[in-house]
């Protein structure tokens, strides 16, 4: 869930800096965006639902995840304002998604439907170009992800996290981050300590 825009807080504007959209598309999509608050701990997806809305975070956080055989949570991104989710499986193909998608702090959400956005790619080729540069950065974005849990290390991991979301910490809990990291609570906490070691 790439970050399109850094500091933009609204879906039109960020959109509309992406790719020069026509006045006549701004009005549809200024017209058709629903704004709705979440609480902490709703599901905005959970598996067996089919995902038909393409969101915005304007205020908030959110994670993705699914249960693996083991029956264990295996968290796939964390998500942050100025960023667009959609599970990428369900919502493209509009068949059952596998993913959760958690509300872990009180949200402000923007968003489009399946069915909106596609009669935005039917009458407009900037639509078009949109959609294909949002899914290219998707794509990237997690190609990126899975050849770091194949081939680094889980501290170079824990610190590119860091990186990316540095208030993380006070904002999750550590089993999320563990879980997010691919790795045991235990050795998150062994990560942290070595770090904390290395500061003082």
């Amino acid at each position: 869930m790439e970050n399109l825009l850094p500091n933009q807080t609204d879906l039109l504007e960020t959109l509309s800096q992406i790719v020069p959209l026509p006045s006549t598309l701004q009005q549809r999509i200024k017209d058709e965006t629903l704004t709705q608050k979440f609480k902490r701990k709703h599901l905005l997806l959970q598996p067996g639902e089919t995902a038909k809305r393409l969101y915005f975070i304007q205020q908030g956080l959110i994670r993705t995840y699914f249960i693996d055989e083991h029956g264990k949570e295996c968290t796939t991104w964390f998500i942050e304002p100025g960023h667009l989710i959609y599970p990428s499986y369900s919502f493209i193909t509009q068949k059952p998604s596998y993913e959760y998608i958690e509300v872990l702090q009180d949200s402000k959400l923007q968003s489009l439907s399946w069915n909106q956005i596609n009669s935005y790619y039917a009458e407009f080729k900037e639509a078009n170009l949109l959609g294909r540069i949002i899914t290219q950065k998707h794509y990237l974005h997690s190609e990126q992800r899975a050849y770091l849990l194949r081939t680094a290390t889980s501290e170079y991991r824990y610190e590119l996290l860091l990186k990316k979301h540095p208030n993380i910490e006070q904002q999750i809990t550590q089993n999320h981050i563990a879980s997010y990291l691919g790795i045991s609570r235990e050795t998150l906490s062994r990560i942290r300590r070595k770090k904390l070691k290395r500061v003082t």
